[in-house]
């Protein structure tokens, strides 16, 4: 997650870099870093055969892997995974 807001702050989608993005959702809504190994991401990610973007692909295996709701309100990754918010 880190890493692809990094990337979003980069090619200027918004404005705020990553880290300091994170910081915020950690301070406002108790965000964390999870600490599952990025081999199991890997593995969960190989059966995300919808797109070819691996960061995608990782992302909606990752929140799979963890049960857990995904916020967004990209329209790829709200087809693909059942449990997509944007409140």
């Amino acid at each position: 997650m880190l890493l692809e807001l990094q990337l979003l702050h980069e090619i200027e989608r918004i404005q705020t870099t990553g880290d300091a993005l994170f910081q915020a959702l950690r301070a406002s809504l108790g965000l964390r870093l999870a600490d599952e190994g990025f081999d199991d991401v890997v593995r969960w990610a190989v059966d995300e055969s919808w797109t070819r973007d691996p960061f995608d692909r990782l992302i909606v295996a990752h929140a799979r892997l963890l049960g857990v709701p995904l916020i967004t309100r990209d329209r790829r990754l709200t087809a693909a995974y059942d449990d997509c918010r944007w409140d």
